[in-house]
C-alpha cells in the first residue's frame, strides 16, 4: 500500500524534531452545493530543524514515531516541485 503525502504549511515549530503542519482541503456539501474549507493539523517528525514557520512542505506517513508522530516532512514544496519537472 502506498505512503499519503500531503501538502501544508509549518504553522508551529516549538518542540525539539516536531513540526506541527496545518494541512487545507476543500469540500463540496452535498446538500448546498458550498465549498468548504477544513484544516487538518498533523505533528511531522523534522530531523534537522531545517524547516520554519511559514514554509510549506509536503509530508508523508511513516511507521510511528511517538504517540502523536506519524508523519515525515519531505521538503519544501517549490524544491520538490523542480526536481519532479527535471
Amino acid at each position: 500500500m502506498p505512503k499519503r503525502k500531503l501538502t501544508g504549511t509549518i504553522f508551529k515549530h516549538n518542540n525539539d524534531k516536531t513540526a506541527c503542519v496545518k494541512v487545507q482541503r476543500l469540500y463540496k456539501t452535498p446538500l448546498y452545493k458550498k465549498v468548504v474549507k477544513f484544516n487538518k493539523k498533523f505533528h511531522a517528525h523534522d530531523e534537522k530543524n531545517q524547516f520554519k514557520v511559514g514554509d510549506s512542505v509536503i509530508i508523508q506517513e511513516c511507521r510511528p514515531i511517538s504517540k502523536l508522530k506519524k508523519w515525515v516532512v519531505l521538503g519544501l514544496q517549490k524544491d520538490l516541485n523542480k526536481k519532479a519537472k527535471k
